[in-house]
């Protein structure tokens, strides 16, 4: 008996042009379709895999101080239109551009993905790190939004609310901008004591995407209410490290819980005073960059 199929996801891709941008970081081609960057040089044992869905880029700062202090960093940007298409796309990436197995790390919607990679290809994985994941049985979810709304104005909660509406009832090419905005306004939300956040340029001819989001955003919904990513667990034979923070709206419960009863190597590390992107924590980055630093040796 193998993992649990994919049945009912499609696969649906498409092309967006990359160039060189950033010191230190070199840009690859994979027929045609630049969606991914390297930091350092090769070889790649490491791969950083970044949130959303549709979050291109969101992974630049850890990729960026790992790659100066520890090791070299291949970072995919996943521009698909389905699950069952991130998990090709980034399978073709890691065979062609790293060393395999590899150490993925794997951030909010990354977590899941790499969680679903490590099940249907072992072979590829040698570790999985998953930072600040989302829940794993829907219903630790309940109560995100609440805990989110709870935490923001009167003015952004109604900001929030429109742009949503829009995001997810229009095919605007505007909509990149608006999720972008949201995510400005959900990391008030999600973030304890932020630091000044530092600017990357995005990969050139990619930004946020909100269509990625909302086309592979209902499938994971889906495939969480349906047990089926929770269960995929129990063909993941490498181990397993979370990362999460206490002040993270996703509630740890949610990932030590259930994780703890599927894998049989796993490890849960909670940050304190820290939310949704340990990076940009006050208080938690440098904790944060240390235990990743030694979970990757």
């Amino acid at each position: 008996i193998g993992p649990p199929g994919r049945d009912g996801l499609g696969i649906l891709k498409f092309s967006t042009a990359l160039s060189a941008n950033g010191h230190g970081v070199k840009l690859l081609s994979v027929n045609n379709v630049k969606n991914y960057r390297t930091w350092g040089e090769p070889p790649y044992k490491i791969a950083v895999i970044h949130g959303g869905p549709g979050g291109i880029g969101g992974m630049a700062e850890v990729a960026d101080e790992l790659s100066k202090t520890s090791c070299s960093i291949l970072e995919p940007q996943q521009t698909a239109l389905s699950i069952d298409g991130q998990v090709d796309e980034l399978c073709e990436v890691l065979k062609k551009h790293s060393v395999v197995p590899v150490i993925l790390i794997g951030h909010s919607w990354g977590a899941w993905l790499i969680f679903i990679i490590a099940s249907l290809h072992p072979e590829l994985v040698e570790k999985l790190i998953l930072v600040s994941s989302g829940p794993f049985e829907a219903k630790y979810a309940t109560g995100l939004g609440v805990t989110r709304k709870g935490r923001l104005s009167d003015a952004e909660k109604s900001e929030m609310n429109k742009l949503w509406k829009i995001i997810q009832t229009s095919t605007e090419q505007n909509n990149d901008k608006l999720l972008t905005r949201v995510g400005e306004i959900v990391g008030k939300a999600d973030t304890y004591d932020p630091l000044p956040e530092k600017r990357y340029e995005m990969p050139e001819g990619l930004s946020v995407n909100a269509d990625i989001f909302n086309k592979v955003m209902p499938e994971a919904i889906e495939l969480r209410k349906s047990g089926k990513l929770l269960s995929m667990g129990e063909y993941i034979k490498c181990p397993v490290t979370a990362i999460h923070g206490d002040y993270d709206p996703h509630p740890a419960e949610g990932v030590k819980g259930p994780l703890s009863n599927v894998l049989d190597q796993f490890k849960f590390i909670e940050l304190e005073k820290c939310g949704h992107e340990p990076w940009r924590e006050r208080y938690a980055r440098e904790k944060f960059f240390r235990i990743l630093k030694n979970e990757i040796k």
